[in-house]
């Protein structure tokens, strides 16, 4: 209690940084800093529109390749999936 109460503030270390896939400095795969929704276009694209094409219980199957295809992509920029 006396540490509320004090003038000064009890110093605590500042938190640690984690790993940032966003961050060039932390991940050298994305020089650009691309954060997950603007990574991958192309791949993002192809499975959002395999997905709204065919209904839930016959998506999984028939956008199989393309989620792969798009986790593949995420992961060469460095991001964790």
């Amino acid at each position: 209690i006396t540490a509320l109460w004090s003038p000064t503030p009890a110093s605590t270390p500042p938190p640690a940084k984690g790993y940032d896939p966003t961050d060039p400095k932390q991940n050298p795969l994305n020089p650009q800093g691309l954060k997950p929704c603007c990574a991958c276009p192309q791949t993002k694209s192809a499975r959002d529109d395999c997905f709204l094409k065919f209904d839930g219980s016959e998506a999984g199957e028939k956008c199989k390749a393309l989620v792969q295809e798009h986790v593949a992509c995420m992961r060469s920029l460095g991001f964790k999936l």
